[in-house]
């Protein structure tokens, strides 16, 4: 297959809408956090002058290759391996210095990553149960399903997954690892399967399962926490943000950081200040964008996204 092709199967979800939203100047500095395979960063550089540069970050190594190429391409491109947590200090590896006129998440699992099978992120498919964006580092999830706690796995199932059923599931898989490993994403899938009481219309039994085993071997809520706690001060005046979360534990961290900037300090309302002084950090930008009817026909994976963008004020401005 070639890399065209690879491309052609890979449909970039509210394309158009998060690099609208992103690109302000032609001219500035952005981070593509969740590279992939490039789809939003493309478009990107399709809006930048010629001064214009964008940085892009992945854990996984197939995208760092994919990023690579592009790279050879574009000299106003670059792109660093690792998790957009770290983005200031792989900024300074890469020779970029912020602030950024733009930061760009695309949370969640990719669809070439769910695509190939050895990579263990699909129920559907039968793969090694592995799960690790970083195919390098940490432990795979078939090593971490054979060695948890019984707690550790409901807190995880529970937290990361909501899956109400999440004590009666993992009773089931600590039964099965008794007899024999599990080490196959279809053997771990039928075992939730079979443990899962209630089927959700429309939704595979181990939806939810394999989704909080995905966010807990790779970080992504802590991740996603810690970029969220320094990105305001990586970004210029009226740099924005933009965050495409395809789960509502996403969803909801971002919606609250983004309010909570929006609203500035939480003063006492005894305690007589001035607009200026509530140190509103950001001004949201519109409402939640969701996919259209139309993409999602196009691609189904499209259909639980929401999108929000923030700008970051100057000090003293009012949201």
């Amino acid at each position: 297959m070639t890399r065209v092709d690879h491309l052609e199967q890979h449909l970039t979800v509210l394309l158009n809408e998060a690099v609208d939203a992103l690109v302000t100047n032609t001219s500035g500095q952005y981070v593509d956090g969740t590279f992939g395979r490039g789809g939003h960063s493309r478009l990107i550089l399709s809006r930048l002058a010629a001064d214009g540069c964008l940085l892009g970050v992945d854990k996984d190594p197939q995208a760092f290759v994919e990023g690579e190429q592009l790279a050879a391409s574009d000299q106003r491109f670059c792109i660093a391996r690792g998790s957009f947590a770290e983005l200031e200090s792989l900024a300074a590896q890469s020779g970029v210095s912020g602030p950024f006129s733009g930061v760009l998440l695309d949370l969640g699992v990719s669809s070439p990553q769910l695509d190939q099978a050895e990579r263990g992120f699909s129920f559907l498919r039968d793969g090694d149960l592995d799960m690790r964006m970083d195919t390098d580092s940490g432990i795979s999830a078939a090593q971490w399903i054979a060695t948890a706690e019984e707690s550790e796995m409901v807190r995880v199932l529970r937290d990361y997954g909501e899956e109400r059923f999440a004590k009666r599931i993992v009773r089931a898989i600590i039964a099965a690892r008794e007899e024999a490993p599990i080490t196959r994403t279809l053997q771990l899938a039928k075992i939730v399967a079979e443990a899962n009481p209630a089927w959700e219309k429309h939704k595979h039994p181990a939806t939810r399962s394999f989704q909080a085993i995905r966010i807990f071997i790779n970080n992504e809520l802590t991740d996603l926490e810690h970029l969220l706690g320094n990105v305001v001060d990586q970004l210029e005046v009226g740099g924005r943000l933009v965050v495409i979360s395809f789960h509502s534990l996403e969803d909801r961290m971002v919606k609250r950081f983004m309010r909570r900037q929006s609203e500035g300090d939480d003063v006492p309302a005894y305690i007589p200040v001035t607009e200026s002084q509530r140190n509103r950090r950001l001004k949201i930008i519109g409402k939640a964008i969701k996919a259209t009817d139309k993409e999602v026909e196009a691609n189904p994976r499209s259909r639980s996204a929401v999108m929000r963008v923030a700008e970051k004020l100057a000090y003293g401005e009012c949201a």
